[in-house]
């Protein structure tokens, strides 16, 4: 790893990739029931276009975005509205979405719809069409991508990043993608550049994948401005603003956009995606997703539709292990533990883990010894120790005002790392919501 470019502080925790690296991805089938909650992205939910007993295709838009700042919905699979109601969302709330009972006679095969050639839009007129299509950053955050391809006009964009990291343990859905689909991740890159109205981009890959660093250099066409760059595996490389660091040496200020600094960063997959959009009028309906773990009992990357059930998913995979402790949507570093199978999968779903009961002990949480091992591992150099401090005291004014809880990726060094336990993250995330509790009127 000596001489490849990174950023200052991190952790590295074991990689475990190698139980679905190797794996092809390969389609999972159609379940017998699709939900489809209207908040799949940040920003606010969408606005259903649907009722009850009508009936929908595969592609088909169901949802419109209710505001700037929000992405469109469509139906997964072709079947017959059951409802709209309030489900069970991975973040733990009930919220309302679309219930589609899947047409167990229909190909599945989503209906001929125009597609306007990329090169005869006007560049501004590209994120629109990105828009319509419901693509939203397939890193984890679920950003909705018009918005990014569309930067303040006082804040142009020189470099376009493309991460190619997947610095989250067990993960290997982005590596798939890069081996299997090269050429589409290219053509998603040519359409950003001409969104934003540059030439140059930077694919960072961590060294742990260089057969993906191999087959994406391989792929590079010659008219196009695009470096391949290994980096050093550290977590986490892959967090926006540690990629930035890396590639391009520069901070992106305290409550600034990556634009303040004139980048702008774009997941492989969701590069991929957007040229689905522009080659069959697909709009983003499926992803490939990581399951794994030894947990469960067929471990995979499946390239499932969104709104499949994780009850489906894990019995398609063999079941459970009897020794299965925890699911988590995501990483082990980020991911969201799961209490329910009746959950979907939404488009931020990058990963399903299953952790073995040996693998997610429970420890006791012991006193903070002061030893500092948290401030080593912060990549935005807060302080976890004082932010724990005022998050246990409920004084979180302060966190935000004095020890900069804004700035926290909540990305897990800082739990990962300390000595006595102490669940620092999670603290964290929970200050967070209190704070948006106290400012709601």
């Amino acid at each position: 790893m000596k001489g490849l470019l990174s950023f200052k502080h991190g952790v590295h925790p074991p990689e475990n990739k190698d139980i679905t690296a190797g794996i092809a991805s390969r389609r999972f089938p159609f379940p017998d029931e699709i939900i489809l909650p209207l908040s799949q992205h940040i920003g606010t939910p969408a606005k259903a276009l649907v009722q009850p007993g009508d009936r929908v295709e595969r592609g088909d838009a169901i949802a419109e975005a209710a505001g700037y700042i929000s992405s469109a919905v469509h139906a997964t699979a072709s079947g017959t509205v059951k409802s709209i109601e309030l489900w069970p969302h991975p973040n733990g709330d009930m919220v309302p979405s679309i219930r589609i009972d899947v047409d167990p006679n229909s190909t599945q095969m989503q209906r001929p719809r125009i597609i306007p050639r990329w090169q005869d839009v006007k560049d501004e007129d590209l994120s629109k069409e990105i828009a319509k299509a419901g693509i939203v950053g397939l890193g984890g955050a679920a950003f909705p991508s018009h918005v990014k391809l569309t930067p303040p006009k006082d804040q142009p964009i020189e470099l376009l990043l493309i991460n190619g990291c997947e610095c989250e343990p067990y993960l290997t859905s982005d590596h798939r993608t890069m081996l299997e689909y090269p050429e589409r991740v290219y053509l998603g890159i040519r359409i950003a550049l001409k969104a934003l109205g540059i030439s140059r981009a930077v694919i960072g890959i961590e060294a742990n994948k260089m057969d993906a660093v191999e087959v994406m250099r391989k792929a590079a066409p010659d008219d196009l401005d695009v470096t391949v760059l290994p980096l050093q595996v550290k977590y986490p490389q892959g967090a926006e603003k540690m990629l930035i660091k890396a590639v391009m040496g520069r901070e992106v200020p305290s409550g600034a956009l990556p634009s303040a600094i004139g980048a702008m960063v774009q997941n492989v997959a969701t590069a991929a995606n957007v040229a689905t959009v522009f080659e069959t009028g697909q709009p983003l309906i499926e992803r490939i997703i990581t399951v794994t773990g030894r947990g469960i009992r067929k471990p995979g990357n499946w390239l499932i539709p969104f709104g499949t059930k994780l009850r489906d998913v894990v019995k398609h995979c063999g079941g459970l292990t009897e020794d299965a402790a925890e699911i988590i949507f995501g990483g082990p570093m980020m991911g969201l533990g799961q209490a329910n199978l009746d959950v979907p999968i939404l488009k931020a779903t990058g990963g399903i883990l299953i952790l073995s009961r040996d693998e997610c002990k429970r420890q006791d949480i012991l006193p903070c010894i002061r030893c500092g091992k948290c401030l080593d591992a912060c990549p935005v150099f807060l302080n976890p120790q004082l932010l724990g401090i005022l998050a246990k005291a409920e004084r979180y004014e302060e966190m935000a005002s004095e020890a900069h809880l804004s700035d926290c990726m909540l990305c897990g060094c800082c739990s990962y790392v300390c000595p006595s336990n102490i669940p620092l993250s999670q603290l964290f995330a929970a200050s967070r919501a209190q704070l948006r509790k106290l400012a709601t009127p």
